[in-house]
């Protein structure tokens, strides 16, 4: 079945909601880039950067929705902020005011959209009107040219991106003093940990860039260097660096341009070394010029062009004025808001049971059976209006994972560049709607799992040729929903998994014995892989080869509540499947009893669950089984489990709840079945939740709390310490 493309008046609010998001940020931008410059007569090159990447995006998102007219102009735009962030060009007050104008232009083309409906109605608005040219940046010499540049070493020029080096040179030029400051981070918390860092230096100095460095503190360590140009003292960044353990080294002094060139200029170059020298490039810059005289702008006398009719109103004066109403109908909300719903909603529900309870107890009290009826008939519309409300909240937090597997594909672009290899990117399910939450988790993970398939799978273009094989490889990223879960594959045409490999870098780790190596099947030994410290890299690179990535990658799968598989066949490809619930806000249970205690399993795992005779129980090598619609199922019982001592066998009139994750089913045994409630899980105190059995608590009610089992960490374990049945029940 082909995908259905969304109504037009569904695209036209979708693009409203999200250009005009970028609008705002743009004219914040504007805003404080103009009070730099009249405060000190210099802008923030972050924020000039900042403010190309709006236009950048807007030109995007007006390109996907098919609004040609605005993608022109800011395409324009975005030429005329890189000129200016480049130093191509001056930031002159005539240029600025040009780019408010321009933001007006495009909030009148929003207007006139969303007034019409139709991307054809802004096109009178966007059409070219003449500009003067913005002043160009004063041209430097050529020795001028070269010397910031000679003070860069080697190996870090080669890895800055055009701009990076632009604005090392900058600040070169400008006698700052640029340090190199070694940090090292966990990799389960490097992006937290680096943006934290990253906010520190702020303050005191431009944050160039951060490179990875060769050195390894510890094995579940990365190491990076940042680039800083140091524009407060020493004592000022050191005691912005107070909570960080990091080392400082100078890699260009203070001044150490104007040293530089005093003593080359008591040499002067040859005319062979300056026929030697980088011209800068004409052609950019005439096209970049060019460009410039078609640019939409205000008339010269700074007024922006009028708006359409229908969105002005009177003033007193009969001048016309352009309504400050937003054309979106959007509201972006936090998802720390939305959790803080879904909690208050938990504890309606608890309130629901309590006041039906009330209304139970009211039925066989003489004389209140009238009282009960009308209060039970409250109670039944209570849980209609609570039910609209859960799903509204739900619904609200869904978004399409399409979100990320935009951000990955600059990751595949930008790693497969840096190895020179050609990898196509395939995407299927990208309208699949998961939590909010479970997408910005999955980011890292699946980062990691894509940077190992390009590093470590996907072959270089003379190799694939070799094998038959097309020059370019694929990693194809697949989602759907199945039942109450997610599932998401990442799959690649590379080299496979090579599990002799595997094993010889597990034995060498520590992690497995020779003699246990031989009892493993071939899943087994593909699941090493995620145990810590294991690679078959025999060296290290920018992207991967430490070992600690998929040992991340099911640490953190884990947390969520999910599980990883993985398959492959070497020189055919390799196949990761992730198993996701839908969403983590609220979840319905069954409640189950063990022993005196309640405890609470997520529904979204339970397959079904029956009687359990005692009859039917039989025993395979050391682990209890049995037999539903022809299959062998494992038993584990919960009481062992938890370690909740009880002697003998399993007590008559017991309960099978057949947990089911992925491919794998496991039952589990319980005294009695206690009801099924949603529920809102909390996260527990550190002492408990080392434990590993369970996931979170809740309340169930009447003052009683309920731990939450984690299924997912229970198949996990049960399957792991079950070497007699493994062949049969991993499958």
């Amino acid at each position: 079945m082909s995908k259905q493309h969304p109504k037009p008046h569904v695209a036209i609010s979708e693009f409203l909601s999200e250009a005009q998001e970028i609008i705002e940020h743009l004219s914040n931008n504007l805003m404080q880039i103009d009070g730099d410059l009249k405060q000190r007569n210099e802008a923030d090159a972050a924020l000039i950067n900042e403010t190309f990447r709006n236009w950048h995006t807007l030109k995007g998102l007006a390109s996907t929705f098919g609004a040609e007219a605005l993608a022109t102009l800011a395409h324009v735009e975005e030429n005329r902020l890189d000129d200016i962030r480049m130093g191509r060009v001056a930031l002159t007050p005539d240029i600025l005011d040009h780019l408010f104008g321009s933001v007006d232009t495009v909030m009148q083309a929003l207007v006139a959209i969303n007034t019409a409906q139709d991307f054809g109605a802004a096109q009178h608005l966007l059409a070219p009107t003449p500009l003067a040219q913005g002043a160009a940046a004063e041209p430097s010499d050529a020795l001028e040219a070269l010397l910031p540049r000679t003070l860069i070493p080697g190996d870090i020029a080669e890895v800055l991106t055009e701009y990076e080096e632009h604005r090392l040179t900058a600040n070169i030029e400008a006698g700052r003093a640029i340090l190199k400051i070694h940090a090292s981070f966990y990799i389960a918390s490097l992006s937290t940990d680096l943006e934290a860092i990253t906010a520190a230096l702020k303050p005191v100095g431009e944050h160039i860039t951060s490179l990875p460095s060769d050195e390894a503190s510890h094995p579940d360590q990365m190491d990076i260097e940042l680039l800083l140009a140091l524009g407060r003292s020493r004592a000022e960044l050191a005691e912005a660096l107070t909570d960080y353990d990091v080392r400082i080294d100078t890699l260009i002094p203070e001044n150490a341009w104007a040293m530089f060139a005093t003593a080359v200029d008591a040499t002067p170059l040859s005319e062979a070394g300056m026929s030697q020298l980088p011209a800068p490039s004409a052609t950019a810059s005439a096209a970049s010029n060019a460009e410039l005289d078609a640019v939409p702008a205000p008339t010269d006398n700074r007024q922006p062009p009028a708006a359409p009719a229908a969105l002005r109103a009177p003033t007193d004066n009969g001048e016309k004025l352009m309504s400050l109403r937003s054309v979106s109908q959007t509201v972006r909300v936090d998802i720390s808001k939305l959790d803080r719903l879904m909690n208050s909603v938990g504890e309606l529900g608890l309130v629901r049971t309590a006041i039906s309870r009330v209304s139970d107890e009211l039925r066989v009290v003489a004389g209140r059976r009238d009282l009960a009826i009308e209060l039970h008939r409250i109670v039944r519309g209570f849980e209609r209006r609570l039910a609209d409300i859960r799903e509204g909240i739900l619904e609200v937090r869904m978004v399409p994972v399409g979100q990320m597997f935009d951000r990955l594909s600059q990751i595949i672009r930008k790693e497969s560049r840096k190895l020179g290899k050609e990898v196509q990117f395939v995407v299927s399910g990208a309208e699949t709607e998961v939590d909010k939450l479970i997408i910005e988790e999955l980011s890292d993970p699946l980062m990691h799992i894509i940077r190992n398939a390009i590093d470590h799978g996907i072959e270089f273009a003379a190799d694939r040729q070799l094998t038959g094989k097309p020059e370019a490889g694929t990693i194809a990223l697949t989602a759907y929903q199945k039942g109450n879960h997610v599932l998401i594959e990442v799959e690649d045409d590379g080299s496979g998994i090579d599990t002799e490999r595997i094993l010889e870098a597990a034995i060498a780790a520590g992690n497995l014995l020779p003699e246990q190596a031989d009892a493993l099947n071939e899943r087994e030994r593909l699941n090493l892989i995620f145990t810590p410290g294991i690679t078959t890299s025999s060296e290290l690179s920018v992207i991967s080869g430490r070992g600690v990535g998929m040992d991340v990658v099911k640490t953190n799968i884990s947390a969520l509540g999910g599980i990883v598989e993985v398959q492959s066949e070497i020189g055919i490809g390799t196949k990761f499947t992730i198993t996701m619930p839908v969403t983590l806000a609220i979840t319905p249970a069954l409640l189950v009893k063990v022993r005196d205690n309640i405890y609470a399993i997520p529904l979204n795992t339970v397959a079904e669950a029956m009687t359990l005779k005692p009859e039917d129980v039989r025993q395979i090598m050391n682990t209890e089984t049995m037999t539903l619609r022809g299959q062998t199922l494992p038993l584990c019982r919960l009481d062992t489990y938890l370690n909740i001592p009880r002697d003998g066998a399993i007590p008559p009139g017991s309960r099978v709840i057949v947990a089911a994750l992925g491919q794998r089913r496991l039952g589990l045994v319980v005294d009695a079945l206690a009801g099924q409630q949603d529920v809102v899980i909390k996260p527990m105190g550190d002492s408990i939740s080392r434990s590993g059995c369970f996931s979170g608590v809740t309340d169930i009610g009447n003052q009683q709390l309920a731990l939450v089992l984690d299924t997912a960490a229970a198949i996990e374990e049960f399957f792991m310490s079950n070497d007699d049945l493994k062949p049969m029940m991993m499958g």
